[in-house]
């Protein structure tokens, strides 16, 4: 097995912060600066992972020493319609009423750029989520709340925006913005151990 080094976050998403923080593993946050507009394609899964390694190797470029950096991206489709966040209230308040009694996908890509191997693993997490059947004046409070200004989908399910949906086929933590099976599988894949990166009650990690 690999030893585990620096492992560092390129994306300013706290969702993803907590996700990482929550299952042990010490996280850098370095918020990749992209222009995701730069991309442009048409199909979604494809669309997340180019988006999602360009941002781990924008990132990457500026480290300073050997570092795990794990980019990652989310969009939501609709009807074959591509929705990433929404432009504005007007923009929230009309998605939600087309999402409302709707099921859409949510495709995160997934980069994890290892620099002391040299090595790149991008990979797609695909969730099924059905919203709940929410009126007007709902919506119009959920996204005066300015929550799903700033969620790929326009909702967040950690949030207030958990009580507007009904089901979910698939990987749970997807939706939130990062696939904890899909990371472990990838971070196997660059032969790392998932539990080498736990900390203790004391900040500590297993390797020091």
């Amino acid at each position: 097995m690999a030893v585990p080094i620096r492992f560092v976050l390129a994306s300013a998403s706290p969702a993803r912060r907590q996700l990482l923080e929550t299952i042990g593993i010490p996280v850098e946050v370095q918020a990749s600066l992209f222009d995701e507009s730069s991309i442009q394609v048409s199909q979604p899964a494809e669309l997340v992972q180019m988006l999602a390694f360009e941002k781990a190797r924008t990132v990457a470029q500026q480290c300073t020493s050997p570092a795990l950096i794990l980019g990652c991206d989310s969009i939501l489709t609709l009807k074959g319609e591509i929705y990433g966040k929404p432009a504005d209230r007007v923009d929230a308040i009309a998605r939600w009423q087309q999402m409302r009694g709707q099921t859409g996908k949510l495709y995160t890509g997934h980069a994890l750029i290892d620099q002391s191997q040299n090595q790149t693993v991008i990979r797609c997490q695909i969730t099924l989520v059905k919203f709940a059947r929410v009126s007007d004046r709902q919506i119009e409070a959920y996204v005066e709340t300015g929550e799903p200004l700033n969620c790929a989908g326009c909702f967040a399910l950690d949030g207030k925006g958990g009580l507007f949906v009904e089901e979910i086929q698939g990987c749970h933590s997807n939706v939130i913005g990062l696939s904890l099976p899909l990371l472990r599988q990838m971070l196997t894949d660059l032969n790392y151990d998932v539990t080498e990166f736990w900390q203790d009650s004391w900040g500590r990690t297993s390797w020091n």
